[in-house]
């Protein structure tokens, strides 16, 4: 029997328009949208109902939204979801007191804050036997006091995103390479004097440019058993000051033995919904190792629905059907890409890469989840348009030339 139900998402950005699109996609869903700005990709979208509510963040209103909304089709079930680490902790702490038709697939608040936070992270890889980066914890009462184990460079980011996050300051980065012990110690301090106060991450870099790293995107359902697991190889990531670390091209790929070791860490602690690792692999020792865990979909999340496994059908036939989900590793090859193929093929320094972009394209097994023929909109495309190929700048700018192997 078909069940109606309502879709609620919180941010505002291609990880949010991606997954609106995944149920507009499946199901012809219009979801109910709320971000901070008023901003492209939501704004001016057809797929979706976006309002842009500038404390949107803020618990208080956060709740309140959830509430009305929910009670609009108190009859109904109404599937909410995060989009940005900030939502996602909102619901884990407040999921309990939302109203009974609402549906959250995501796990409680302190897990969440647990799993996040890198140093603690990173403990539960040492529990599992989970390959990490080598790496020091810096704290601020540390100062310019301590001796590191490696050499430079150096990969600098903080454990707390959350914190980090609001306490923006002029130079701010997602990560940070210094190449000299100096370097270090002063992005240490101009991060601390923002009024960040948590531990610092410091990690030994591993070497090879951006198509040594690798995504790996994950759904357990509702009794915490891993059913989805789909890994992506990363030709290119973006490299604006806030845009390092995303993701611009990817190629789906399987490494089984990868896959096996986050599946056994998952299942261990029980977690349900969305889970998203990055992932590089060293070529010193041939070991794939873990940076970091997303308690969410990815940014690049429409790889996953791209390449035939549709995440919103994965949320509806485990919540609103209550359906037994067999676990399945996507093996089907696609490639997703946000950025023109022109500058794929001068920023992917190898060949072969090219070579298989070129082939994925010619054999229409290629998705941009920003490019959708349904969302249609002089605004919208306007503003596509302009996103689009504003990455030949873009990439002009901060990379400049092709990156060599390390």
């Amino acid at each position: 029997m078909e069940i109606n139900f309502h879709v609620l998402l919180f941010a505002g950005d291609i990880n949010v328009y991606s997954v609106a699109r995944a149920f507009h996609d499946q199901y012809g869903i219009i979801p109910r949208v709320y971000g901070k700005y008023r901003s492209f990709p939501c704004a001016y979208s057809r797929i979706m109902n976006y309002m842009a509510v500038y404390d949107v963040d803020q618990p208080n209103t956060f709740q309140e939204l959830v509430k009305t909304y929910a009670q609009d089709f108190r009859d109904e079930p109404v599937i909410v979801m995060g989009c940005g680490d900030s939502y996602v902790q909102l619901i884990g702490d407040y999921k309990g007191s939302f109203p009974p038709n609402v549906v959250t697939p995501t796990i409680d608040g302190d897990l969440i804050r647990n799993l996040t936070h890198k140093e603690k992270f990173y403990l539960r890889c040492e529990e599992m036997g989970i390959p990490y980066p080598e790496t020091f914890i810096h704290r601020k009462e540390l100062s310019g006091n301590f001796e590191l184990p490696f050499q430079a460079p150096y990969i600098l980011k903080p454990s707390n995103g959350i914190m980090y996050w609001a306490h923006p300051f002029p130079l701010q980065k997602k990560v940070y390479k210094a190449e000299t012990r100096e370097e270090l110690n002063g992005i240490l301090a101009m991060i601390y004097a923002s009024g960040y106060d948590d531990s610092i991450i410091i990690q030994d870099f591993i070497p090879g440019d951006d198509s040594y790293m690798h995504v790996l995107t994950n759904y357990s359902d509702r009794s915490g058993k891993v059913k989805m697991m789909c890994m992506g190889h990363v030709l290119l990531e973006e490299h604006t000051p806030h845009g390092i670390g995303n993701h611009a091209v990817i190629i789906t790929e399987r490494v089984p033995s990868v896959e096996k070791k986050l599946k056994d860490l998952l299942e261990s602690i029980g977690y349900v919904g969305f889970s998203n690792f990055d992932i590089k692999y060293d070529q010193r020792d041939g070991i794939y190792k873990v940076f970091e865990i997303n308690t969410r979909q990815g940014r690049s999340n429409y790889y996953v629905t791209g390449s035939g496994e549709n995440i919103a059908t994965l949320v509806v036939d485990d919540y609103i059907y209550q359906q037994e989900l067999e676990y399945r590793s996507v093996a089907n090859e696609h490639l997703w890409m946000v950025i023109p193929k022109g500058v794929a093929m001068k920023y992917i320094p190898y060949s072969e890469y090219r070579q298989t972009i070129k082939r994925l394209i010619r054999e229409k097994k290629f998705s941009n989840p920003l490019k959708n023929k349904k969302d249609g909109g002089a605004k919208h495309l306007y503003y596509f348009i302009r996103n689009y190929y504003g990455h030949y700048m873009k990439y002009k700018k901060y990379l400049g030339k092709v990156q060599g192997n390390g």
